[in-house]
């Protein structure tokens, strides 16, 4: 069997209030396959939050093993967590995180202006990924000037830029109707299908029914991790 992209051993963290540890994480272990699509799951206080920081390479770990994608992350200093994380991870938010001065098209650009990128690539490169999440013809709007969804799709486009190895994305229809939660989610069923890991956090149901596997946390641990038979399809009419 090949590597798996994301390995975990025995993840614990720890956050200290004056000399008391209070442990949040308390060994998780979890590897996922490349292209694979999971969905994290877990009441609030359960440490999906945190484990969410620590996959994308934002939160390093108490102890424990983290390999993601052939690096051993878990010991990295800042700087070279925040190269991997530039190189391997696109970040996906309930709050989109958009700047509001900047087009769409630079917005989605913006992760190319620190891989170094000149100009004109990087308006055509962003052109094509937003064409890819059906918003090309949005491409000079500013975010006040789109809706919701369209934020988020250009939030996904910007996560897809720099052809990440993972797309996370945490709570990303947290602030959108039902309507346009199933047309976002139709998007990050594509993206898996055209050979990316999308790993999901959220806690409603039918959301995560879209992945492939669902792992539940209760209290820092994993509760359960299941292959899902039957994935919803997102089709929109």
């Amino acid at each position: 069997m090949s590597q798996p992209i994301i390995h975990l051993h025995q993840i614990h963290k720890s956050y200290y209030m004056g000399k008391q540890a209070i442990p949040v994480l308390k060994g998780i272990t979890i590897d996922i396959s490349r292209n694979e699509y999971v969905a994290l799951m877990g009441p609030s206080g359960s440490g999906k939050s945190t484990l969410m920081n620590i996959l994308g390479c934002l939160d390093s770990p108490t102890a424990g093993k983290y390999i993601l994608n052939g690096h051993d992350v878990s010991k990295m200093a800042d700087d070279d967590l925040a190269n991997v994380r530039n190189k391997e991870i696109g970040f996906v938010f309930q709050q989109f995180n958009l700047l509001p001065r900047l087009t769409a098209a630079e917005n989605v650009a913006l992760p190319l202006v620190y891989a170094g990128m000149a100009k004109k690539l990087r308006h055509e490169w962003a052109l094509e990924v937003l064409n890819k999440v059906g918003l090309a013809d949005r491409s000079h709007h500013k975010p006040n000037e789109l809706s919701g969804g369209q934020c988020q799709r250009v939030a996904i486009a910007r996560a897809l830029v720099n052809n990440p190895s993972i797309i996370l994305a945490d709570e990303p229809t947290g602030n959108l109707d039902s309507r346009t939660s199933v047309e976002i989610m139709d998007i990050f069923g594509k993206i898996q299908q055209a050979g990316n890991t999308v790993v999901l956090v959220t806690h409603e149901e039918d959301i995560a029914n879209h992945a492939h596997r669902i792992v539940r946390l209760r209290d820092g641990l994993i509760e359960t991790d299941k292959k899902n038979l039957q994935p919803s399809l997102a089709v929109v009419h």
